[in-house]
């Protein structure tokens, strides 16, 4: 079942929402882990955090942005020799920061 005590109150914090369209003593019971939304609420829940709904949930760890999610949609789009390029290019900057990064500590 959905546990999203952990996920929600800070997340709605941090991107300063308040109980906009939600009664609030219901969204105080989903973050005190009182009662469990619906996947439909939750599902609108993640999208108003801009969150996915495994995160929410706690199955996932990762929290990807948004604007990463919809670059990551676009790139599947592009044509196999595109892609090579653009996966070079990100290569050499991710190896780049890595090796900053350890270079740092």
């Amino acid at each position: 079942m959905i546990m999203i005590r952990c996920w929600l109150k800070p997340r709605r914090r941090q991107c300063k929402l308040t109980y906009a369209n939600r009664k609030e003593p219901v969204i105080g019971r989903y973050e005190r882990d009182e009662v469990k939304p619906s996947i439909e609420v939750a599902s609108k829940i993640a999208e108003a955090l801009e969150i996915s709904l495994d995160y929410l949930a706690g199955n996932s760890k990762v929290l990807l942005e948004k604007n990463i999610v919809k670059r990551i949609t676009d790139i599947q789009q592009l044509p196999t020799d595109d892609k090579a390029h653009l996966f070079a290019l990100m290569d050499a900057f991710l190896r780049d920061h890595k090796a900053k990064k350890a270079y740092a500590s």
